[in-house]
C-alpha cells in the first residue's frame, strides 16, 4: 500500500484527527484551534473569487458519507502558490488538512493544505518572498512605483495591535452587536478601506506621476486616487469607501492625508479582538512611506483617528516587499460566491 493511501485509511479509523493550528488565517467562523484531516473523494473544485471551494466526500464516524464544503483563497493568491484550474479535478482522491467551521452542524472548513495520491502537496498562501533572509534573492526598486506585497509577519501584529485598542463606549456596542457571518461587509464585495486595505495579503501596485499617485490593490481591484497636486480636502466632498487622499513630499518620505470615508460596518476585522468595530465620518487617516535603504522595501508608518469609535488612536508600521517578479492579476468579486461565507 502506497504512503499516501495508507495516511487514508488512518484517516478514516481515526475519524477527525485534530492537530494543533498553525498558520495565520484566524478567521472567526473557523476554529483556529483545531485541524481536521479528511480524506475523501473530491466532487466539485470551484475556481473562483473570491473564495476557490473545494467539495469531497469522505466518511464520518459512523462510517455514512457526508460532502464537505472547503473554502480557501481567491484565484491571485492561488496561482502564486503553485495552484492552477487544473489542479484537482473530480474524482481525485485527496487528504485535506482544514480547519473546521466553529458551528459544528456545518460541514464546512478552511484549507491548510491538500494532499494528492501522488504525494504531491498544495497549500494556499505559500507564495509570499522567496527567501526575505537572502538579500542576494530580493529585488530592488529606485522609487516607490511598481508591484509590492505585504511582509507576512505584519499581517498578525497588525490585528495584535488592533485588538488591544481601547474603544469608546459606541465602539464597544457595534462590536457587541456584530455578527460576522450576517454582517461582513466582504460578503457583500465591499473592499476594506484603510488602513486594513495596507495588509491585505495580496499585490498592491503604486503609479506615480507629477499631480496624481494610484495605489491599487488586487482584492476588489481596489483603487486609491492620491492628489499631490497641493489641493485640499473638500469642505463638503463625497464620502467613498476608500476616502479622499491628499499628499506632499517631506524630503524622501511620502504623507498621505485621507479623510471623508464612507460608513463601514466592520473596516477591520478584528481577528484578534475589537471585532466589528463600526467607522464613520469622523475617521481619518495618515501615512508616511518611506523606501529602505536598499530599495527592497517600503516602510509605511500609518495612525488612525475616529474619535466617534475609538478612544486612542491606532498606529503601526507594515512593510510591503518590491515583488516585479509577480504578476497583478486583480479580480472582480462575485457577489452569489461571498455571499456563501454567511450561509448558516
Amino acid at each position: 500500500m502506497s504512503s499516501v493511501k495508507s495516511k487514508f485509511v488512518v484517516a478514516v479509523m481515526a475519524a477527525w484527527i485534530a492537530l494543533p493550528a498553525a498558520g495565520h488565517h484566524s478567521a472567526k467562523i473557523f476554529d483556529s484551534e483545531t485541524v481536521l484531516a479528511l480524506p475523501g473523494t473530491v466532487t466539485q473544485f470551484n475556481w473562483a473569487n473570491p473564495h476557490t471551494y473545494i467539495h469531497i466526500e469522505t466518511q464520518d464516524d459512523t462510517g455514512e458519507l457526508v460532502e464537505w464544503e472547503i473554502e480557501t483563497d481567491p484565484v491571485p493568491i492561488l496561482a502564486r502558490s503553485g495552484w492552477t484550474r487544473e489542479s484537482i479535478q473530480p474524482g481525485d482522491r485527496v487528504l485535506i488538512r482544514a480547519r473546521p467551521d466553529s458551528n459544528r452542524q456545518r460541514k464546512h472548513a478552511l484549507l491548510v493544505s491538500i494532499e494528492k495520491e501522488d504525494g504531491s502537496v498544495l497549500s494556499s498562501r505559500s507564495y509570499f518572498l522567496r527567501n526575505p533572509d537572502d538579500q542576494q534573492s530580493l529585488a530592488h526598486a529606485s522609487d516607490f512605483s511598481g508591484l509590492w506585497e505585504l511582509r507576512n509577519e505584519d499581517y498578525d501584529r497588525y490585528y495584535a495591535g488592533w485588538g488591544a485598542i481601547t474603544l469608546t463606549e459606541k465602539g464597544e456596542v457595534g462590536s457587541a452587536e456584530y455578527n460576522v457571518r450576517m454582517d461582513s461587509p466582504a460578503a457583500q464585495c465591499i473592499a476594506a478601506p484603510l488602513p486594513s486595505i495596507l495588509v491585505a495579503p495580496y499585490l498592491n501596485e503604486i503609479q506615480i506621476s507629477e499631480d496624481v499617485i494610484v495605489i491599487r490593490n488586487e482584492r476588489f481591484n481596489a483603487e486609491r486616487t492620491i492628489y499631490l497636486d497641493g489641493r485640499g480636502h473638500p469642505e463638503n466632498g463625497e464620502r467613498s469607501n476608500q476616502g479622499h487622499s491628499i499628499s506632499w513630499w517631506e524630503g524622501d518620505v511620502l504623507v498621505i492625508d485621507t479623510t471623508h470615508f464612507s460608513d463601514h460596518r466592520a473596516p477591520i476585522s478584528g481577528q484578534q479582538g475589537n471585532e466589528g468595530v463600526p467607522s464613520g465620518a469622523f475617521k481619518h487617516v495618515v501615512e508616511r512611506y518611506t523606501l529602505s535603504e536598499d530599495g527592497t522595501r517600503i516602510l509605511i508608518d500609518f495612525t488612525l483617528e475616529d474619535p466617534e469609535y475609538l478612544a486612542e488612536p491606532f498606529s503601526g508600521r507594515v512593510q510591503w516587499y518590491y515583488a516585479p517578479h509577480f504578476e497583478m492579476m486583480g479580480f472582480g468579486c462575485n457577489l452569489e460566491n461571498s455571499r456563501r461565507y454567511t450561509l448558516e
